[in-house]
């Protein structure tokens, strides 16, 4: 089991990292790990957050690992009250079987994450489109 931890990436630049700081860890099933990018926003609400739960299946065959982003944007109203205007959403779920071996969990994991951070997918999730 990972221990808590910082996660750093980097930002749309490419080279610039931005830290992802650890804010609660998991107390167990369904009880989520949190993580919140605190160099952005005047306050919680407003802030990019990671969300990571895990739990067993139903037969207990496997286990679920539910992934939620949370990207806001903020406006200041009328009044000078910041709001949130509006959320980039995020969520990612896995199941990962308890009896598939250690290297094809490995492979599965590496191959899966990076498509997702391929130009490809990235382009297509900021369009909204699929690629055609």
């Amino acid at each position: 089991m990972p221990q808590m931890a910082n996660i750093v990436v980097k930002k749309a630049d490419g080279t610039t990292d931005v830290t992802y700081t650890q804010m609660i860890p998991s107390a167990g099933d369904k009880s989520p790990a949190i993580w919140r990018n605190n160099s952005v926003g005047t306050a919680a609400a407003f802030r990019p957050q990671l969300d990571a739960i895990s739990q067993s299946n139903g037969p207990r065959t496997a286990r679920r690992v539910n992934l939620h982003y949370m990207y806001p944007t903020t406006v200041v109203d009328s009044l000078g009250k910041t709001q949130v205007a509006d959320r980039f959403l995020l969520e990612v779920s896995a199941l990962v079987p308890n009896g598939m071996p250690d290297t094809d969990l490995a492979e599965a994991v590496a191959q899966s994450c990076n498509l997702t951070a391929a130009t490809l997918i990235k382009d297509s999730i900021k369009s909204g489109f699929a690629p055609t």
